[in-house]
């Protein structure tokens, strides 16, 4: 391997309605929330199934194409990079949080 990269792909659905946000000189930001499922049987036959929420942060026109055609229970492909970052909440507590930053949205179904 030449270089190893900080690379994410995940195909899921979308498990609430985006968040759209706009800032001065029109840049745009959507978060959402990304669900995925694993599927496996224990040793007695009893199917398990896990699903793992992810959060996803996109910016530019890919936050414009969110805004335009993502809604709760969609499902899309996501590749980005693992990002994370911390914030103080109201209470003044440090909050940390990891996402996915999309570099790209492959839209499914109609």
């Amino acid at each position: 391997m030449n270089a190893i990269r900080n690379t994410v792909q995940l195909i899921g659905q979308v498990g609430q309605e985006p968040e759209i946000k706009s800032f001065e000189k029109g840049k745009k930001v959507a978060n959402l929330i990304l669900t995925t499922s694993d599927i496996y049987y224990r040793e007695n036959g009893d199917k398990v199934e896990q699903t793992e929420w992810h959060r996803v942060t996109a910016w530019g026109k890919l936050a414009d194409i969110v805004e335009k055609h993502v809604v709760k229970g969609k499902e899309i492909a996501v590749e980005g990079k693992l990002t994370h970052r911390s914030y103080d909440d109201k209470d003044g507590e440090k909050r940390y949080v990891t996402e996915v930053t999309a570099n790209e949205i492959l839209l499914f179904g109609k």
